[in-house]
């Protein structure tokens, strides 16, 4: 059986007011984790917070369902066709019965978290502290909030059946060729990676075969993994297809929290 498909809502929903998500709490400013050795005892606490760090990401991620992260740039207004096209993919898997995750943050994150909502689907934002503070957007239903890009990341692919990258800068360049080695080595299943956007990644297609694919650097299964389409029905229906056929998606009954583990309820509260 396929996951249950949510109900659609009205795409001229208007827009709710900002979340006021509690960010994390007040701390010392801190000093950049790849700066070189500290002390011993620095260190480990540092360590000990970044296990803290996994284990939240963790218990508020655990009870999400099917999900299908959405990479993309911060950067793109409301008026833009990538905003518009990334809301519409996200509606499409709010659809098929995903969740959707993103970065959290605005633009493409934003629209693609807004289309799984109007869609009554699960939004769900792993948002990342910086210097310049990055504000989640209003249309999610989960927020987990990460000081370390690293740790943040794996939350974005550990509970995910596929991937969906948008036009964007360095980060999600860096987001799908970590994704696209994860798959090559084995150390993530083969599922879907899609690019939106085509004319956008026309060059970085071309890269791929050549000299990449000429040289012999990856191979031409490697490059096969890679889709590439402007249609968010046609990317939504192939990641559900996947996930059925070959990865055994089936609807089962929710994993409760359970209280002794001091797990509250993912749906009512917001970290």
């Amino acid at each position: 059986m396929c996951p249950e498909m949510p109900a659609r809502a009205s795409q001229d929903s208007p827009a709710p007011s900002p979340a006021l998500w509690p960010g994390l709490a007040p701390d010392a400013p801190d000093l950049p984790f790849l700066a070189g050795p500290r002390s011993r005892l620095s260190e480990l606490i540092r360590a000990v917070r970044i296990f803290g760090e996994f284990i939240r990401g963790f218990r508020r991620l655990h009870f999400l369902g099917p999900c299908v992260t959405v990479f993309g740039s911060a950067r793109f207004p409301q008026e833009h066709r990538y905003y518009r096209l990334a809301r519409q993919a996200g509606a499409e898997l709010g659809r098929q019965g995903f969740a959707v995750m993103t970065g959290g943050g605005p633009g493409i994150m934003e629209a693609a978290n807004r289309g799984a909502k109007e869609a009554g689907a699960t939004s769900v934002g792993c948002n990342i502290t910086l210097p310049r503070e990055v504000e989640p957007n209003a249309y999610l239903d989960v927020m987990v909030e990460f000081r370390h890009f690293f740790v943040r990341k794996v939350m974005l692919v550990k509970y995910s059946y596929g991937f969906i990258a948008f036009p964007g800068g360095f980060g999600t360049i860096d987001e799908i060729f970590e994704t696209l080695t994860l798959i090559q080595t084995a150390k993530l299943h083969d599922f879907p990676l899609i690019l939106m956007g085509a004319e956008y990644w026309r060059p970085l297609a071309a890269l791929l075969r050549h000299p990449l694919l000429a040289e012999g650097t990856i191979d031409t299964a490697d490059l096969s993994r890679l889709l590439i389409t402007d249609d968010p029905v046609a990317a939504a229906a192939a990641i559900r297809d996947q996930a059925v056929s070959r990865f055994g998606l089936r609807l089962a009954a929710p994993v409760r929290p359970r209280w002794y583990l001091g797990e509250g309820r993912v749906d009512g509260s917001r970290r």
